[in-house]
């Protein structure tokens, strides 16, 4: 194997460690992101996590954020509830950066 087939190699495998990483940090937030909602929405103890399942399975629509922010958007405004979509945002990003470092941690 030469220099540059080892390198190539290198490179493969940390983009499959990142993917892997981003996949994992996505759902864990996408779950405690889906907790948050349920507790905004009033929904409490089983129903609080099959509500969490909902939002972490409604990120298997399409690629990236979007699929989940409309259904907690759609969720918020039937139920009336008030939460800007700036807030909304900030709290997926502050829950997908906790993810990561819970991620990273558990090692």
């Amino acid at each position: 194997m030469t220099t540059f087939d080892k390198r190539e190699e290198g490179f493969e495998k940390k983009f499959a460690h990142d993917e892997e990483l981003k996949f994992k940090s996505e759902a864990r937030r996408n779950k405690m992101l889906g907790l948050w909602a349920a507790e905004k929405l009033g929904i409490t103890g089983p129903d609080a996590d099959a509500y969490a399942k909902e939002v972490v399975m409604a990120d298997f629509e399409t690629a990236g954020d979007e699929d989940v922010f409309k259904k907690l958007r759609a969720d918020f405004d039937a139920k009336k509830v008030a939460l800007s979509d700036i807030e909304l945002r900030k709290k997926m990003d502050e829950l997908l950066s906790k993810a990561i470092t819970d991620i990273k941690a558990s090692g």
